[in-house]
């Protein structure tokens, strides 16, 4: 093999020498490496949940996402069920570290609690062994014992004590006794969360405080520490003093040790509560050290992970509880300074220009992952942020169809071509989908008309007429949006389009159709006809629509991608399995629907109708509940708060106290200052920040972590081109007459710290050039096996030009110029050699600095 290979080698050698310089390895600054979590999946379907045991046996049941014990996402209720199907995908930064990722099912209840029927937990490491699958989880039982979470700062001390009579004659104390002092000293504790059944949702801490006890065979001695109010980061700062009584036997020789015959049966456990004032107090985790832990040394000091209660994983019951399917997909980003993917991404960029464009560096991250779509949303972003998109999409697509026969089936696969394309258009058309469907589509979800017109499905009192007229409806408005909306089209996929239609012209010059076709196989089945049918995906509805609203977006969806594809195919004949669609559609079978969706086409892949979207109506970028403090105000106290419905455009954020009404609060963009974080301590409410504007600041409440940190990014990327943003900030509140942070008594003195420094990003697409990268080379790095057998593949192809015979391990790659081919494998395995150098120093540099114990790197249980 190494024989063959030569021949591509020695012409690859001259463009791997011709490699962008980069830092050495052991310049880079850990401070400056950014980590980066996220999180994306689905949460699909639960299966043989416990019915009741009364005769309505059914549940109405949702789904919860934590972290830790922070609830960060709720699926839709679905009723009277006990096999929910959720469907709901999401994905989110997470902003802070976690030991654990749990799912909760809930049992709905109007009048009480809602009842937890059952978990998944997974492990922060274990969340890769789960990775990008689809997988049945067996929920577990919930015991409150076991919900724990956070972290106890703790150090012992072991000081002499020498009795009063002792101080005469010490010697004589020595011998006769002797008692130690065991110094013990809670130095701080850090609780992530509270517990259970606290309002956190809304931001409310609890109430923590914390019971110290020395454990023995025959002792145990239990102190208590002071409640402290509506925190979740205690600072106890409290000693307790527990008396160790030596035997007798005790000699001079052994002086400074510790008897193990004593030590060795004693520890230290700590239980954190919070206090439930007129209710019972509730278990927030406990640890437990050994007192032998200063066998050798007089002090210690370290963080430990608050454990469960002992009995805390065991339960009595022993029914199975039910199964969730999920698919989850955790990435942790160590992302470098920008210098170190110089040569990354230069390989990158230059994809679109490599003739044939599969021997390109993007095109070979395609073959070689596992699955595609992992490849694909990085390199889309990356390509785009890079105005690289279009060609190389345009190349992909034109490989696609030297294998197209039939011009019926055009684009009609799950190619490189059609994946890049499918995920353009989720970036660049969110804001073309919700100023084209979101009006209707919360119309038809908000109603409660009956679109079926099945005659199997019809339920009792239905009137298949009226549901006709009613699905009629709602299918005219749609489709009159949607062929009316084409100025609205974003320029990259009127781009794309054009020359979509122009290379199936020249491919099937004889049909007339498939111009038309080619481009209604992109906007109209793998666009409008997806975010009808599942709008949530695609931010246009805050959940998974209930049963009924599916089946009508359903309905809607098949009569949109049929009118769509009408005018477009060669067969004038609808593509309805089902009879009762069939005699729908004859509805509209009308020369006006063809030819409206053929000036629709025409228009979105013509240059000269394509416009920039976005610049007459105000992009739409957010918008959710949470809380605001009230302007002017001065007392601190929960009535200071208020639920207001925020909007966030790129020319203004807005507040309302109900969606949909008018706003009684605007910030214009231009005039936002900073945006960061609150300290928690302003008002005792976690997940807060403040905007800062021209006016007083407004500070705002979200729901959660995750939540918080989407509205700080969003905001601090919408405003940082703002002239006059501030370099400095008070990263606590202003009350009572001086800063809480700094103590300055004026209220425009300027800020105590440094304001945060974003990373560059285009406001409307998101993206962060050099995480991306960090990916591909995430991907390369994972799949440098596969990466080998094509090099060796071109080796082979190189030297032997005969036909394949028999299938072997690179018939599935897309070799169509091995030479060139093997010239890109050697120049990325250079790149990617480079840029392991520093990620393996700041890696052995992080372990090393997160010393076993620290808050870092916490012990979990006991340390012996």
């Amino acid at each position: 093999m190494a024989a063959a290979a030569a021949a591509p080698a020695a012409a690859a050698s001259s463009d791997a020498a011709t490699a962008t310089a980069e830092p050495e390895a052991g310049d880079e600054d850990s401070r400056d490496v950014r980590v980066l979590q996220s999180l994306r999946g689905k949460i699909c379907e639960a299966k043989n949940l416990l019915p009741y045991l009364g005769p309505n046996k059914m549940r109405d049941c949702f789904c919860t996402i934590n972290l830790d014990q922070e609830e960060v996402y709720r699926t839709q209720v679905v009723e009277k069920s006990l096999s929910p199907f959720f469907s709901e995908e999401f994905y989110f930064e997470i902003p802070r570290t976690f030991q654990y990722l749990s799912f909760y099912v809930y049992d709905k209840n109007v009048l009480q609690r809602d009842l937890r029927i059952g978990k998944v937990a997974i492990k922060k490491e274990d969340l890769c062994n789960h990775s990008g699958r689809e997988t049945w989880f067996s929920l577990q039982p919930i015991d409150s014992n076991s919900e724990v979470q956070g972290k106890v700062h703790l150090e012992l001390k072991l000081n002499e004590l020498i009795t009063e009579n002792g101080t005469v004659c010490q010697q004589l104390v020595v011998q006769m006794m002797q008692e130690l002092l065991l110094r013990v000293r809670i130095k701080a504790a850090e609780l992530v969360k509270a517990c259970h059944g606290l309002p956190l949702i809304n931001g409310q801490s609890c109430d923590p405080y914390a019971t110290v006890s020395l454990v023995g065979p025959s002792r145990n001695d239990q102190k208590k520490t002071k409640v402290k109010k509506k925190t979740s980061n205690p600072q106890f700062n409290e000693i307790f003093y527990f008396e160790v009584t030596r035997s007798s036997s005790y000699t001079r020789k052994s002086q400074f040790q510790v008897e193990e015959e004593d030590i060795e049966k004693l520890e230290i456990r700590i239980d954190l509560w919070n206090n439930g004032n007129l209710v019972q107090d509730v278990f927030l985790g406990e640890i437990k050290v050994p007192v032998n832990v200063l066998r050798n040394d007089a002090s210690h000091q370290a963080w430990y992970l608050l454990q469960p209660r002992d009995n805390g994983n065991k339960s009595s019951k022993t029914d199975d509880l039910g199964s969730l399917r999920l698919n989850i997909c955790y990435t942790e980003d160590c992302v470098l300074p920008s210098e170190y993917y110089g040569p990354l991404k230069t390989l990158l960029l230059k994809s679109p220009d490599v003739q044939p464009i599969s021997a390109s560096a993007a095109y070979i991250l395609g073959e070689i992952c596992r699955d595609k779509n992992d490849a694909v949303l990085p390199l889309v972003r990356l390509l785009l942020h890079h105005d690289k998109l279009v060609p190389f999409a345009t190349a992909v697509a034109e490989l696609d169809l030297k294998d197209t026969q039939d011009a019926n089936t055009i684009f009609r696969g799950n190619s490189l071509a059609t994946r890049c394309l499918d995920e353009m258009m989720k970036i660049v058309g969110r804001h073309y989908l919700k100023v084209t469907l979101k009006p209707i589509l919360d119309e038809i979800c908000e109603s409660s008309k009956s679109c079926e017109i099945d005659p199997i499905k019809l339920k009792e009192g239905d009137n298949v007429e009226n549901n006709k007229e009613n699905l009629r409806y709602y299918v005219d408005k749609l489709f009159s949006t949607i062929v009316k909306s084409s100025m609205s089209c974003p320029t990259v996929m009127c781009d794309i389009f054009y020359s979509l239609r122009q290379m199936a012209t020249q491919r099937f010059p004889n049909d007339p159709h498939v111009q038309y076709s080619a481009v209604s196989s992109f906007v109209f089945l793998r666009f409008f006809a997806v975010a009808v049918v599942s709008p949530h995906t695609f931010h246009l509805r805050p959940h998974h629509p209930d049963p009924q609203t599916i089946r009508t977006l359903t309905l809607i969806s098949k009569t949109i991608q049929t009118l769509g594809s009408w005018g477009s195919l060669s067969k004038s004949k609808s593509s309805f399995k089902e009879t009762f669609m069939c005699e729908f559609f004859k509805m509209f079978q009308e020369e006006g629907y063809i030819m409206a969706v053929k000036k629709f086409l025409d228009e979105i892949s013509s240059t000269e109708t394509k416009v920039s979207s976005g610049t007459s109506e105000p992009v739409h970028l957010k918008e959710g509940e949470m809380y605001k403090r009230a302007q002017g105000r001065t007392r601190i106290g929960k009535k200071n708060f208020k639920k207001r419905w925020f909007c966030l455009t790129s020319r203004e954020l807005t507040y309302h106290r109900q969606p949909g009404k008018d706003a009684i609060y605007t910030i214009p963009v231009k005039n936002i200052l900073a945006v960061e974080k609150l300290e928690e301590s302003s008002f005792n409410k976690k997940n807060m920040f403040q905007v800062i504007h021209t006016e007083k600041p407004l500070y705002v409440q979200a729901n959660n972590c995750v939540e918080a940190n989407e509205w700080i990014d969003v905001l601090c990327r919408v405003s940082r081109c703002n002239q006059n943003r501030l370099s400095s900030y008070h990263p606590s509140a202003y009350l009572n007459g001086n800063w809480l942070c700094c103590l300055e008594t004026s209220e425009n003195a300027l800020g105590c710290r440094p304001c945060t420094a974003g990373v560059p990003a285009d406001i409307q697409i998101d993206i962060d050039e050099d995480r991306e990268t960090e990916r591909i080379y995430s991907l390369f790095t994972l799949s440098l096996l596969k990466l080998q057998k094509m090099e060796e593949a071109c080796g082979t192809i190189a030297v032997y030009q005969g036909p394949q015979k028999e299938p072997d391990d690179y018939s599935n790659f897309v070799i169509e110029d091995s030479v060139t081919t093997f010239k890109t494998i050697q120049q990325i395995k250079s790149v990617v050699e480079k840029l392991d150098e520093p990620h393996e120093k700041y890696r052995k540099k992080r372990s090393s600095s997160a010393k076993y114990g620290s808050k870092e790197n916490p012990i979990i249980g006991k340390t012996f």
